[in-house]
């Protein structure tokens, strides 16, 4: 499977003045969360509110900013979530990958709507 990217939109629901950012995101179900730059955090007016030490895929570690809330929006799918920021381009882990319940489809490298239940998200409690 080669790289999966979706076009997702990213949006301060603090700050409904302020236009949503489309962006081309790498998808990553390896990386449990949202990944913004600090480019999209600017344009976004996000607030950090804490710092965390995240560990990158050739096992560095830094200490990066969290910001919140971070709206996300694919294929009519919502969530709102924190984001750290780290890199130069956005990465959607499983974290809101879940929470919006969309898939990996990695036949066509693409970030889907489930086929059973394209009309609606399906949360699971337990």
């Amino acid at each position: 499977m080669g790289l999966v990217h979706a076009r997702i939109q990213l949006a301060n629901p603090l700050r409904p003045d302020l236009a949503a950012v489309e962006v081309n995101a790498l998808v990553d179900s390896d990386a449990s969360e949202l990944c913004i730059p600090e480019m999209i955090r600017q344009e976004l007016a996000l607030e950090s509110f804490d710092t965390r030490f995240a560990e990158q895929a050739d096992g560095s570690t830094h200490e990066v900013a969290v910001v919140d809330p971070v709206r996300i929006f694919f294929k009519g799918r919502r969530t709102t979530t924190t984001a750290v920021v780290i890199g130069n381009e956005v990465l959607l882990g499983a974290i809101p990958m879940q929470s919006m319940d969309v898939l990996i489809d990695p036949r066509n490298e693409q970030l889907i709507l489930p086929p059973d239940r394209p009309n609606f998200a399906l949360t699971k409690v337990k």
